[in-house]
């Protein structure tokens, strides 16, 4: 979705497939890697609360599902719209301000996106935090 958003915002019309190739296979290998490091490996090394388990998994997901691919679909599309004239070039001394101005809205629109990521997040380190409860109870008899 962020890539769609800075699309239309910087009115980029090329190079569609590498940009969307690039900003769907990077932020899944991310996030997969760090929920495996941060969330998947402290569960099983039992060493986990179910509270810490949910906030790690909601902190992966609002930086690996919105922050990363906001920031990844903000750079390329904007080195994008320089390179085929889509924007006019920002004034000397001010580049940021105006490249946040252009996206302002596309911004707004990533809150929802974000809300979504946390509420997932939060079922997700719920529901992992379950399934590694049942399957320690399994291999441990109660004494």
């Amino acid at each position: 979705m962020a890539n769609l958003v800075f699309r239309y915002s910087f009115k980029v019309k090329y190079e569609a497939l590498r940009t969307y190739a690039s900003l769907t296979t990077l932020p899944f290998v991310a996030t997969a890697v760090t929920y495996k490091l941060f969330v998947t490996d402290a569960l099983q090394s039992g060493n986990i609360s179910q509270e810490s388990c949910v906030l790690r998994s909601s902190l992966i997901g609002v930086a690996c599902g919105v922050s990363y691919p906001s920031a990844l679909a903000f750079y390329k599309n904007g080195r994008l719209a320089v390179k085929y004239h889509t924007v006019p070039v920002p004034p000397k001394g001010r580049v940021m301000l105006h490249w946040l101005l252009l996206c302002q809205t596309g911004m707004k629109a990533m809150a929802v996106p974000l809300l979504f990521q946390i509420i997932f997040g939060v079922f997700n380190g719920l529901y992992h935090y379950a399934v590694c409860e049942k399957a320690y109870a399994r291999i441990v008899p109660d004494d």
